[in-house]
């Protein structure tokens, strides 16, 4: 394994370089090319604009060859290579030198100040986005194939085969304008991904007050123990426990809403618990009924005081302006990896050796995590290699909709100025980002499949 670790890690440097020369060539035959003139813009006269082209020039080297400016960006990336005497202005080669990824045509600064705060912001967009995708799509794809030709599974299935098909921008521009606009929900933040406020708060939420994080927690048991006392005393179907659980949500948005939209969200609750603890016996659903009605009555009452001495802090806030762009990130990776999953989970539960533990006796639990579930996640490693370039790629529409200063609005910006050093090391930002996915999934594969070696 740590030969075949090495050898792609040595692979990677050439596809790096191909890569990159694929796409220093297209912006060069693109029109207009690596020229000086593309950084000048408005209205000056010809002689200024010809001291700008010259200055451009002498300072970024654009009038020179194309393979030149290359093999000078190349020279600059690499540890070993050439360097310049700043006093005589002779090139001297030496074996460590430190990397330098230029300077920004369309910005003025130096790539890696931009980059240093850019990628973490893409970074972090990913690496939310990838659990909450994994988490649900095996979830809903185990269940959706344990219980297939049910109505969760057909039901499921069309929701998957919608979502996968929406395109992002669309989804997007949806969150945005349900979810985000004043018209409709004000729920989440429009753009960015903190309030100015933000950043003078503390880290951590808080209450300033002491009595009023009592009460807040005083209600949140109260509910949280009627719901689990009704659980415990009666087997709840999944569709009573759905009902409990939209009832505790619509709960919380009436806390948190202002005017009528409170007394609106009261309505959908009791309606709610009618229609969904129903067939629940008198006592049990008599219990459940009034901790509802006795937590919605309370935040009600107290909504103002509970929330006017509420600090979100800098973290809530974050976390807050993210879950839209992660939602939208989420979504087409969830409902193609939810198929997947309940196709190959389903594939296993009728092999040969599924009927075999079955015959032995174990348990259904045993049965499905421990055998079918393990060799059902050999197609859900696979298709992890390419989910990530595909984050990367959706990253550029998500950022540039939510105002997200990360790598992918960086990119746009860049191949709009035609920022050569810009778009060069964003590309090979991501292409070891691809890489460094691929070979991680195929070690995954390896531990997962102990069949499967690389000696």
């Amino acid at each position: 394994m740590t030969q075949y670790i090495l050898r792609r890690l040595l692979i990677m440097i050439p596809t790096l370089l191909g890569v990159t020369v694929v796409v220093f060539a297209v912006m060069a035959l693109s029109p207009g090319g690596l020229k000086a003139s593309n950084l000048i813009t408005g209205q000056m006269s010809p002689e200024a604009k010809r001291a700008l082209e010259t200055y451009y020039n002498q300072r970024y080297g654009l009038d020179a060859p194309l393979h030149e400016q290359y093999l000078r960006w190349l020279n600059n990336l690499s540890p070993i290579g050439f360097v310049e005497d700043a006093q005589s202005g002779e090139r001297q080669f030496t074996l460590w030198k430190p990397i330098n990824l230029g300077e920004s045509l369309y910005y003025g600064r130096p790539v890696a100040d931009l980059l240093m705060a850019r990628v973490p912001i893409t970074v972090l967009l990913n690496v939310l986005s990838l659990p909450v995708i994994y988490a649900l799509a095996i979830v809903m794809g185990v269940y959706a194939a344990k219980h297939s030709g049910g109505r969760f599974d057909r039901y499921s299935g069309g929701v998957m085969l919608g979502l996968w098909s929406m395109p992002t921008m669309l989804a997007g521009i949806l969150l945005i304008g349900f979810f985000a606009s004043d018209q409709y929900w004000h729920w989440f933040p429009v753009s960015g991904l903190s309030y100015r406020v933000a950043l003078d708060m503390p880290f951590l939420p808080h209450w300033q007050s002491g009595t009023t994080a009592l009460l807040f927690a005083a209600c949140i048991i109260v509910s949280w123990s009627v719901a689990w006392g009704a659980m415990r005393l009666v087997r709840m179907s999944h569709r009573q426990l759905a009902a409990l659980v939209v009832g505790g949500v619509c709960t919380l948005l009436a806390a948190v809403s202002h005017g009528v939209a409170g007394e609106m969200w009261a309505v959908m609750v009791v309606t709610a618990g009618l229609f969904g603890l129903a067939r629940l016996p008198q006592r049990i659903w008599r219990t459940v009924l009034c901790g509802l009605l006795l937590s919605l009555v309370t935040m009600l009452v107290f909504r103002d005081g509970l929330f006017e001495g509420f600090v979100r802090g800098f973290l809530l806030d974050r976390l807050w302006h993210l879950v839209l762009p992660v939602l939208c990130l989420s979504y087409g990776g969830l409902a193609y990896l939810a198929k997947l999953t309940r196709s190959s989970v389903l594939e296993n539960l009728g092999a040969d050796f599924t009927r075999t533990a079955q015959a032995k006796g174990l348990s259904e639990h045993d049965i499905l995590w421990r055998h079918v579930f393990r060799n059902s996640l050999l197609p859900l490693i696979t298709v992890s290699a390419s989910l990530v370039p595909g984050l990367l790629a959706g990253s550029i529409i998500v950022e540039t909709l939510f105002s997200i200063e990360g790598m992918g609005k960086l990119a746009v910006e860049a191949v709009r100025g035609k920022d050569k050093e810009l778009v060069l090391s964003v590309t090979l930002i991501s292409g070891v980002l691809t890489l460094v996915s691929y070979l991680l999934a195929d070690i995954c594969y390896a531990i997962a499949d102990p069949r499967v070696s690389y000696d």
